[in-house]
């Protein structure tokens, strides 16, 4: 019998770090639900990371940066799509409210 989960479900108070959980794996494609409350990418740290990934803003709110340019403001119901190897960071996510992204990795070349 297959279970239906849930985003809001076991949602924590308080994280010293942001929380990765993976939702979905197979060949080409990982989902996963980030809970962020109040973190930010270390000073000088980038993500460079090897697939593409989109990212929903399901609750709460944050701010990113690409490499040389300005940071933009997510809230709730913004999307992007980050290609691969574009250098990224997290500038800054809301510290009153737990911020849900829901990130979807995948490769492009896998599924073509």
């Amino acid at each position: 019998m297959l279970t239906p989960g849930n985003l809001f479900r076991d949602l924590p108070t308080a994280v010293p770090e942001e929380l990765f959980e993976t939702l979905l794996r197979a060949p080409g494609l990982r989902v996963e639900r980030i809970v962020s409350h109040g973190h930010a990418s270390p000073p000088g740290f980038w993500y460079d990371q090897p697939g593409d990934e989109w990212v929903l803003i399901v609750s709460g709110a944050a701010r990113l940066r690409f490499e040389g340019e300005e940071p933009f403001e997510m809230k709730v119901g913004s999307f992007i799509n980050i290609p691969a190897h574009l250098r990224h960071r997290v500038e800054w996510t809301d510290p009153t409210q737990p911020t849900i992204w829901l990130a979807i990795h995948y490769s492009a070349v896998a599924l073509s």
